[in-house]
């Protein structure tokens, strides 16, 4: 075919291009692949074995984008840390089930494919299926012009992991004097942009190079820090103690996300300075004169993923995160929930 006379690329659709993109990218891919992959990229569907080694398996999925904070990406022309969110924020929301991430799916859709930019965003998503220990086997590239500003683009993602039947934690074991930890976060992770953008960019007309003297990095790179996979750290607690319940702290904060796991018979009593809480949060409370319930609500506040163990496992739970790759910190307690109407109380 003449590509000169090709409407369609005229239009702003580039098949060659989208396919070029996909070879520069399959060798990246693939070293997430293990044998339970069948086939390879380029199929209608990706293909995965669950083999032999489960009795009563379950399947656990779960979607979700980046938000807002592809905005900073974008301002910055740095694209190759926004796909461990992505996978972050899926992959976070499975495990608290007790469910092992099997593999992981992306959509990838803009107005005029920039290859080198899709590029670093799979390449950051290979990264974040290695740390969650994943496969990456497929997903789809969408070039729709007209559709997107130019130079912005939009991505979500989708996971599914297995879990024993026996073995889903829902919290309801959780009971009175079960012990409450908090993880600790990397910052905001991918919640609450929307307003940190507003306070930052709008009102104080700051520039993702800005320097603020509360921060260790520039503006735009603590804001662009990718978030947390607890992939490792919810593993190693099922491994050798009892993990009652797990909740991922997004949008809602600790306040909406932590109640998702209590019993009804029970409520969470947190204790606030019980752990260190990152100077971007303190610098968006000051700036934008924000109340210490919205910033619970709307951030991580520093912790992004919560459990909760036995009492007398807490002291031993402690110690094995903190001496892998994790900072975490006994940070509550259940307790009865009563006549009280929250079911989160800060104290």
């Amino acid at each position: 075919m003449d590509c000169k006379n090709d409407r369609y690329r005229q239009a702003g659709v580039d098949i060659e291009k989208g396919n070029q993109f996909v070879r520069n990218i399959k060798d990246m891919v693939h070293s997430t692949h293990g044998p339970s992959v069948l086939g390879g990229l380029g199929g209608f569907a990706a293909l995965y074995s669950l083999g032999q080694n489960y009795q009563n398996p379950v399947l656990v999925s779960s979607t979700d984008g980046v938000g807002t904070k592809l905005k900073l990406a974008f301002m910055m022309d740095s694209h190759d840390t926004i796909g461990i969110d992505l996978v972050g924020m899926c992959v976070n929301d499975i495990i608290v089930c007790g469910a092992k991430p099997l593999f992981m799916l992306d959509y990838f859709s803009t107005g005029k494919l920039e290859p080198h930019v899709g590029q670093q965003v799979v390449a950051g998503i290979v990264e974040g299926c290695r740390q969650a220990h994943c496969a990456l086997v497929g997903g789809e590239t969408a070039e729709m012009p007209g559709f997107y500003p130019p130079g912005e683009y939009d991505l979500a993602g989708f996971t599914v992991g297995i879990v024993e039947k026996n073995s889903i934690i829902d919290g309801a074991s959780i009971s009175n004097g079960s012990a409450i930890i908090g993880l600790a976060s990397t910052g905001l992770h991918s919640n609450g942009y929307s307003l940190a953008r507003q306070i930052i960019f709008d009102d104080l007309r700051l520039t993702p190079d800005s320097q603020v003297d509360d921060l260790p990095a520039p503006v735009g790179q603590t804001l662009l820090t990718p978030t947390r996979i607890y992939v490792d750290a919810l593993s190693a607690v099922q491994k050798d103690y009892t993990l009652l319940g797990a909740a991922h702290i997004t949008g809602g904060g600790i306040v909406e996300n932590l109640p998702r796991v209590l019993p009804k018979a029970c409520r969470a009593l947190i204790k606030k300075g019980s752990w260190p809480v990152p100077p971007i949060f303190s610098f968006l409370q000051h700036a934008g004169k924000l109340s210490a319930d919205e910033m619970y609500r709307t951030f991580n506040y520093g912790l992004g993923m919560i459990i909760i163990v036995p009492a007398v496992e807490a002291s031993d739970t402690l110690a094995r995160l903190n001496t892998s790759d994790y900072t975490a910190f006994l940070i509550g307690e259940v307790a009865a929930r009563g006549k009280h109407k929250a079911a989160v109380e800060l104290i």
